[in-house]
């Protein structure tokens, strides 16, 4: 009978998990973590969302990047005016068990209700500036996602990016014994389809997951082999650039 191979070792971390959550202030715990991370190493601009009435989306937002001509530079000598913005719609899942097909089933059902609303506004209502931008569906998930999952998104139309946030260790396992698939678990991940690599973003753009000394890891941008700063201009927060029927839209994306 085989055994499953395990890695014991002590590891100092630099950021640690919190006590143990209830299921709801986990979910906001998550929402609150890849907001930061999403915002410090992806160059987006967000606002959390959730609620009743969210209508599925748990942040909502804005991705900046560089214009499609850009070779380098410094982001701060292009103006943000130049700067690309695609709209991001995300849900977050903190859950224990890996995530499924279904979740990528759900995202494309939020986009395609949530185009419906943009391109039919109330008519007590102008329709939203925010037509015009692209929209991207982002799926952040706590746990791995399944294979199933994975094909499913790569086979999409609709522009997905899937990022694997691994949980934060727990302060008090100094020591810890797990198996090879418990340690895989542990390294995140970021994973594009075509329909948002080859389209939006002209292939020019791709996602790591960089991994540091202290086991805990982070996403990044990359163009032209070299890692991209941020692109979100100084001083922008959602608050300045969210749509003005926004809340109308999240109240008739919930009744739906």
């Amino acid at each position: 009978m085989q055994t499953a191979v395990k890695t014991c070792s002590r590891r100092a971390f630099s950021s640690q998990a919190p006590p143990v959550l209830s299921t709801t202030f986990r979910g906001t715990f998550f929402e609150e973590r890849s907001m930061k991370i999403l915002q410090d190493h992806l160059s987006m601009s967000l606002r959390r969302v959730g609620g009743k009435s969210d209508g599925g989306i748990d942040l909502m937002g804005w991705w900046w990047l560089p214009p499609t001509e850009f070779e380098s530079g410094d982001a701060r000598n292009v103006p943000a005016a130049k700067r690309r913005r695609l709209r991001v719609l995300a849900q977050c899942k903190a859950e224990k068990k890996k995530a499924s097909p279904k979740y990528v089933r759900e995202m494309e059902g939020v986009l395609h209700r949530y185009m419906s609303l943009l391109n039919s506004p109330p008519s007590s209502g102008d329709a939203p500036a925010a037509s015009q931008y692209p929209l991207v569906a982002l799926l952040v998930s706590e746990s791995p996602f399944t294979k199933s999952t994975v094909l499913r998104a790569q086979s999409s139309p609709v522009p997905f990016f899937l990022l694997h946030i691994p949980p934060l260790p727990d302060p008090d396992a100094t020591e810890e014994c797990e198996s090879d698939e418990e340690t895989a678990s542990m390294i995140g991940s970021a994973v594009w389809n075509p329909a948002l690599v080859r389209g939006l973003l002209d292939g020019k753009m791709e996602a790591r997951w960089e991994r540091s000394p202290s086991g805990v890891g982070r996403p990044g941008l990359w163009w032209g082999g070299k890692r991209l700063q941020s692109w979100t201009p100084d001083g922008v927060s959602e608050e300045h650039l969210s749509m003005e029927n926004e809340d109308k839209f999240f109240q008739a994306l919930a009744e739906e």
